[in-house]
């Protein structure tokens, strides 16, 4: 299973993650996104449709209803309603049911120094767990990967 940490430093979560799940979605596959509340989860369904006029991604959460239809689910649950490969972690959530994916993207603040904290904790976790990690680093032009 691989592990991929995003370390946001130049923008915040709300506009790297449409970016991201765009990704997901171009490749046919879907996402699990576990965020930290119910208020949180409204707040990003709600930026998905309207971050950029040129494009959306479509999605879904429990107020919306059809989980197996939607190629993204936002969620507080650690759940895997909608065949999803791929999981989203934000808000610094953690999943139980990490090696039922394929791959999980943990997106963290690198501007608060206790998420950095947390993310640096889930991160020796996936490590001793034998988890495919990759660190990226966000720039002013995108994402590198740096090695660790």
């Amino acid at each position: 299973m691989r592990v991929d940490f995003y370390h946001l430093q130049t923008s915040p979560l709300e506009r790297a993650l449409p970016q991201l799940l765009e990704k997901v979605v171009q490749t046919g596959q879907r996402a699990v996104v576990l965020a930290a509340s119910e208020d949180r989860v409204e707040a990003l369904a709600t930026h998905l449709w309207i971050y950029t006029s040129e494009s959306w991604v479509p999605h879904g959460t429990s107020k919306d209803g059809f989980a197996k239809d939607q190629p993204i689910w936002l969620t507080t649950q650690d759940e895997n309603p909608n065949g999803a490969r791929i999981l989203v972690l934000t808000d610094g959530m953690a999943s139980a049911q990490l090696a039922s994916f394929d791959r999980c993207l943990d997106l963290f603040d690198g501007t608060n120094p206790d998420s950095t904290a947390a993310a640096r904790e889930r991160w020796a976790g996936a490590k001793a767990a034998g988890h495919e990690l990759h660190y990226w680093q966000q720039t002013e032009t995108g994402w590198q990967e740096r090695n660790t």
